[in-house]
């Protein structure tokens, strides 16, 4: 009778064994998707206008803009709102207003010491960036002139870990004279200074830097146009004809003076509306607020371009994670709504500085 060899002694049992070994070990290490599949986004609130800027707190709350067109909220006596910063309270689910006027408020963002940094617009607006101490609701104007002459639109904000605020300067909406020659990204130092730092973005949008405070990333959002109520009325009569310009998410080298060099073009949407604004999670992955008529939503990138995976949205305008236990939930504003959605990832924030951390443990 021929004698079995046990499967141990089989050079490809082996083989069999050692991969499904190498396989359950390596389980694990497997990183989840980045969107939970059927993941979606819940809506939270809705307003009347555009929703914008939304941006976390470190105690947890948020806020985001509502942009008030000129055109869009008057009234039946051609009185205009004034835009709003919204408080959405996450414990309560209740959104109420923070301030109005807000300057027309569009980006948000909250320094190291939890400041409120705002870039106000034009449109009626205050055309600067301020400063809010969140204690007293005292606010700051920290830039609003360069060279003499009033800023364009201050559009979208980012801030590095030495404290310098990065804006961009475009003009999408306003009846008030364009002053600057250029639109463009700046930085503001700590000690108070305005540098304009980037002048080869189109038109641009937002801004934000890397966790490893080595790139900056700048979206170019060129509509063709500078004022949205002249060839956007409602009613869509009376549209003025327009060229498209750059549409378009662009890497910069940030160096250690803050200065910017253009690296690469990473994704080019052409024939497409390019993306709005966007936040990086901890790993360096973008989560940008894709604006194109095709495909309207958040793409996720790694930093190098490539497309990882993506939330369907109404057209977008902006992202921001939240803090803490909520560290990988991602909040979305588009059309005139906010939207919040869980994902596999945190979100990178500034370190919190000392001063500020018993108020955030509280």
């Amino acid at each position: 009778m021929k004698k079995l060899l046990p499967a141990w002694s089989v050079p490809g049992a082996v083989l069999v064994v050692a991969c499904v070994t190498l396989l359950a070990a390596g389980a694990e290490d497997v990183a989840p998707p980045i969107v939970p599949p059927g993941a979606v986004p819940k809506k939270l609130f809705e307003s009347k206008v555009l929703t914008e800027g939304v941006a976390v707190a470190p105690d947890g709350q948020v806020y985001f803009s509502e942009i008030t067109f000129s055109h869009r909220s008057q009234d039946e006596q051609g009185t205009i709102e004034a835009g709003f910063i919204w408080h959405y309270d996450p414990a309560t689910s209740k959104a109420e207003i923070f301030r109005s006027p807000s300057g027309v408020s569009n980006g948000i963002k909250f320094d190291a010491a939890g400041n409120m940094i705002v870039a106000e617009g034009a449109d009626f607006g205050g055309r600067r960036v301020t400063r809010t101490d969140m204690a007293t609701g005292k606010a700051r104007i920290i830039a609003a002139l360069h060279d003499g002459q009033p800023l364009n639109s201050p559009n979208d904000i980012t801030i590095d870990e030495k404290g310098r605020i990065y804006f961009s300067d475009p003009r999408y909406a306003g009846h008030e004279p364009i002053d600057q020659p250029l639109e463009a990204v700046y930085r503001i130092d700590t000690d108070g200074s305005l540098h304009r730092i980037i002048t080869d973005a189109g038109k641009p949008n937002g801004v934000c830097v890397s966790p490893d405070q080595k790139t900056l990333y700048v979206v170019s959002n060129d509509n063709g146009g500078t004022a949205i109520g002249e060839f956007a009325n409602p009613d869509g009569q009376g549209m003025i004809p327009l060229r498209k310009g750059l549409m378009a998410l662009l890497a910069y080298d940030l160096h250690d003076d803050g200065s910017a060099t253009f690296r690469k073009t990473l994704v080019d949407y052409a024939p497409f509306d390019g993306p709005d604004g966007l936040v990086v999670d901890t790993e360096g992955n973008l989560y940008v607020a894709v604006r194109a008529e095709n495909r309207p939503g958040i793409c996720v990138y790694s930093p190098e371009g490539e497309e990882l995976a993506f939330i369907p949205t109404e057209v977008p305008t902006n992202v921001g994670f939240g803090r803490g236990r909520d560290a990988s939930l991602l909040y979305i504003t588009a059309g005139a709504s906010l939207y919040s959605i869980r994902v596999n990832r945190e979100g990178y924030h500034l370190p919190v500085a000392k001063e500020a951390s018993a108020e955030v443990l509280k």
